[in-house]
């Protein structure tokens, strides 16, 4: 059976903010490249399953970018709603990294 890692075990830093009023961006830094590199090589984290567990259009998904000298992943979405407006719950963007948490990354060099 594989072993497998929830991205939270793995990454250093989850973190949202807003991208200006009417976008998100999701920040997953890494302290460590051989756990940036196992995420990576995983193939995992795509515009796909963001779609998925923000239950956005894909098309809402802007991008997903692996920055190799920053051991980091930045994902750029839609914002359901612009800042500030009626309904909006987060007006800075920082509580909507959690979906992100509990995404499963198997670990290729386990026995």
């Amino acid at each position: 059976m594989l072993k497998q890692f929830k991205l939270y075990d793995l990454a250093k830093v989850l973190r949202s903010k807003n991208a200006g009023p009417f976008e998100l961006t999701l920040d997953i830094m890494f302290d460590d490249e051989t756990k940036y590199q196992l995420v990576k090589n995983a193939q995992i984290i795509n515009k796909a399953l963001i779609s998925q567990l923000y239950k956005i259009p894909l098309a809402d998904v802007y991008h997903v970018v692996f920055y190799d000298p920053a051991l980091a992943i930045k994902i750029t979405i839609k914002r359901p709603i612009a800042s500030g407006n009626i309904g909006d719950t987060d007006i800075y963007g920082a509580q909507q990294h959690a979906p992100l948490m509990d995404i499963l990354i198997p670990d290729s060099f386990a026995k």
